[in-house]
């Protein structure tokens, strides 16, 4: 772990895997260190705001897991697997158009972290035989509600935006929305699940 000043309220700490990531994040949450305001996790580094009482000695590397602790929310999420990759992936995969859907709507995700655009959640949990490279091009349009795959994620995009994701399905579900708090639907530590419809 390395720790770089980020102003002068924000440390930020470098880390080598995404494991590593999710357990400070969780480990530094749960210790509800003095001074500290929010932690904003990413893929390689945690940001840690704080109020200027903060000691930056306080934070120490964890041992890295792969699990991300829930925050006791379950959201489940109602999909229509009909994406225009859908098709694809499971030729690329070596499977079934059904056991890509059973495969992805089999599982329990966590939110590890969010970012790209608000509301849009990176989901940990993919099955191994669905981790797939991002698109060599990426689209200029995504519908909004798309639920796609990339690497280890998979995730849905808040609104409609490019992106490079393969498209396995779309739901109606608001992942975003101002009016709530918090106004994500899918903040770090969500377990999520996907319903086919």
């Amino acid at each position: 772990m390395k720790l770089l000043p980020y102003g002068p309220l924000a440390v930020l700490a470098e880390f080598d895997t995404l494991a590593e990531v999710m357990s400070a994040a969780q480990t530094w949450r749960d210790a509800a260190l003095p001074g500290v305001i929010d932690l904003v996790p990413a893929a390689r580094t945690v940001l840690v705001l704080h109020d200027g009482t903060f000691d930056a000695g306080q934070l120490t590397a964890p041992t890295a897991s792969t699990h991300v602790a829930s925050t006791g929310r379950a959201v489940t999420l109602d999909v229509v697997y009909d994406g225009v990759d859908l098709e694809n992936v499971a030729t690329w995969c070596g499977l079934r158009v059904g056991e890509v859907i059973e495969l992805h709507s089999g599982t329990d995700y966590a939110v590890a972290f969010c970012g790209f655009m608000p509301g849009f959640a990176y989901l940990v949990g993919l099955p191994p035989l669905l981790h797939l490279p991002r698109l060599s091009t990426p689209r200029t349009r995504v519908p909004a509600g798309s639920v796609a795959i990339a690497a280890e994620f998979t995730g849905v995009y808040p609104r409609q935006s490019p992106g490079g994701w393969h498209l396995l399905g779309r739901t109606d579900a608001t992942l975003w929305d101002d009016a709530c708090n918090p106004p994500a639907l899918l903040p770090p530590g969500t377990t999520v699940r996907f319903r086919p419809t």
